[in-house]
C-alpha cells in the first residue's frame, strides 16, 4: 500500500534562519582573521532587537554590530514597515570567551590528535531519490523557496513579496520506497498589505500555481517533473493574511531549524545544531563528514540509500561508534556491521582528519545557513582573510594591499571517495 511522507523548509527571511545566518556571518568573520578561532555564538531576534550571545577564542576581533545588519540588509529587512529592519534595530552583545575546560579537551601539542568539541552522535545519510542524493520532499521544499526568494530579489513580478516564508511539500511513495506522484504542496509567504483579502489570497495563490511552480519544475529532473500530476493539492496561504512576519511575528533562535538544515525527517538525527559553531564542534564537522560517507557510498553503488552514524566522547579523538544502515539495499553480501567496518579503514573520521578534509578552518558558512547544509554543490571561490599563510596571497583592493585564498564551499558534497569505496568492496 502507498504512503506519504512530508517534509518542510523556511526561506532566508524566516526568523530562526535570521538567527543561523548571523551566526554563521559572526563565525565566518572570525575565521577569516583567525582560523584556529573556537567560536559557539547564538542569536536571538525579535521586533527591533538583535541579540548575539555565546562563547569565543580568537586573536581576532569582529564588530558584531556590522556583521548582523549586513547580514539583515542582505536577506531584504530594508523597511520601517517590517517593524525590524538593518539600519534601526538594536543589537546587543553578549559574546565573552570560550571555558578553558572545552578547551584543554580539545586543542592537543600533536594536532592529529584533537579531541571532540563534545559528546554526541551525529548522522549523514544519502538515497537516490536526486541527482544529489537527496531525499525530492526536502529538496522540493529548498527550491520552492530558493525560487521564490529570486523572484523577490528580481522585484519584477510577485512584488508584494517580503522576506519570511515557509513551504512543504508531501510525497506519495509506493510500498517499495520508489516515489509515485507529489501529493500536497503547501507554501505560505509572507506580504504586503491588500485593500481586499479576498482579491490578495486569490492573487497569491493564482502567481505561486502559475509563476513560482512553474519556475520550479522547469529545474527539475525528468524524473521529478513525472512526479506532478494534474490532482495535487496546492494550499497556498492557508489561514488568510500573512503581512505580519519575520522577527516581528516570531522571534527566531539559532539552531531551531535542524531537520530543515538536514534531510527533511530522512533518516535520523543526532540533535546537534550547526550554525555559529567552527569546526572542532563535531556536531557540525561529524554530521558533514557522515552526509560526505553516505553519499559516497550511494554514488559509488554501495547501496541505494543508507543512514551513517558516527559518536564521539568529548576530548578523544578517535570516534566511539560507527554505525551503518542500508536498509537492506546493499549490494555486496556482507552485513551492515561488516560494511562499516571496512567504511572505517578507508575513511578516517577524527575531527583533525575531518577538518583537513573538508578545509573548515574557512570562512565557508554563512552559505550553509539557509536552504540546507546537504544538496549543494560543492565549489571553489575567493574569500578575503586578515593573516598571511602559505595558502593566502595579496590584491591591492580599492588602493588598499588585502590577502586573499581560494577555498572550498561544501567539500562534503564532492564524490572524491567514490573510487576507494568501489576498490575496497570490489564494487
Amino acid at each position: 500500500m502507498s504512503y506519504l511522507f512530508t517534509s518542510e523548509s523556511v526561506s532566508e527571511g524566516h526568523p530562526d534562519k535570521v538567527c543561523d545566518q548571523i551566526s554563521d556571518a559572526l563565525l565566518d568573520s572570525f575565521l577569516a582573521q583567525d582560523p584556529e578561532s573556537k567560536v559557539a555564538c547564538e542569536t536571538l531576534v525579535t521586533t527591533g532587537l538583535v541579540v548575539c550571545a555565546g562563547e569565543v577564542k580568537t586573536n581576532g576581533y569582529v564588530s558584531i554590530d556590522d556583521v548582523a545588519r549586513k547580514v539583515i540588509e542582505k536577506i531584504g529587512y530594508t523597511k520601517s514597515d517590517y517593524q525590524f529592519d538593518a539600519k534601526s534595530c538594536a543589537v546587543i552583545s553578549s559574546i565573552h570567551s570560550q571555558s578553558s575546560d572545552i578547551n584543554q579537551g580539545v586543542e592537543r601539542q600533536e594536532k592529529e590528535e584533537q579531541g571532540a568539541g563534545d559528546q554526541g552522535m551525529m548522522f549523514g545519510y544519502a538515497c537516490r531519490e536526486m541527482q544529489n542524493f537527496m531525499p525530492i520532499t526536502i529538496e522540493l521544499s529548498h527550491m520552492i523557496l530558493q525560487e521564490l526568494a529570486a523572484i523577490r530579489k528580481e522585484g519584477k513580478l510577485m512584488t508584494y513579496l517580503r522576506p519570511d516564508a515557509k513551504s512543504q511539500v508531501t510525497l506519495q511513495y509506493a510500498n517499495d520506497g520508489t516515489p509515485e506522484r507529489i501529493d500536497t504542496i503547501v507554501v505560505s509567504t509572507q506580504h504586503d498589505d491588500f485593500a481586499e483579502e479576498k482579491v490578495m489570497q486569490d492573487k497569491i495563490k493564482e502567481d505561486i500555481k502559475n509563476i513560482l511552480l512553474p519556475r520550479v519544475i522547469k529545474d527539475c529532473p525528468d524524473s521529478v517533473k513525472s512526479l506532478f500530476k494534474d490532482d495535487y493539492k496546492l494550499y497556498v496561504n492557508p489561514t488568510g493574511k500573512f503581512v505580519i512576519g519575520g522577527p516581528h511575528g516570531d522571534s527566531g533562535l539559532t539552531g531551531r531549524k535542524i531537520i530543515v538544515d538536514t534531510y527533511g525527517g530522512h533518516g535520523a538525527h543526532g540533535g546537534g545544531a550547526f550554525s555559529g559553531k567552527d569546526p572542532s564542534k563535531v556536531d557540525r564537522s561529524a554530521a558533514y563528514a557522515a552526509r560526505h560517507v553516505a553519499k559516497n557510498m550511494v554514488a559509488a553503488g554501495l547501496c541505494d540509500k543508507v543512514l551513517v552514524q558516527v559518536a564521539y566522547a568529548i576530548g578523544v579523538a578517535e570516534p566511539v561508534g560507527l554505525f551503518v544502515n542500508t536498509y537492506g539495499t546493499a549490494k555486496v553480501q556482507l552485513s551492515d556491521g561488516e560494511i562499516a567496518a571496512k567504511i572505517k579503514e578507508i575513511i578516517p573520521m577524527r575531527p583533525y582528519d575531518i577538518i583537513e578534509r573538508f578545509q573548515l578552518k574557512n570562512p565557508i558558512y554563512e552559505k550553509t545557513a539557509s536552504y540546507g547544509h546537504f544538496g549543494r554543490d560543492s565549489y571553489e571561490a575567493e574569500v578575503e582573510v586578515s593573516y598571511q599563510s602559505k595558502d593566502s596571497y595579496p590584491k591591492v583592493v580599492d588602493g588598499q594591499r588585502k590577502y586573499f585564498k581560494k577555498v572550498v564551499f561544501f567539500g562534503w558534497e564532492r564524490l572524491d571517495y567514490v573510487d576507494k569505496i568501489k576498490q575496497k568492496f570490489n564494487l
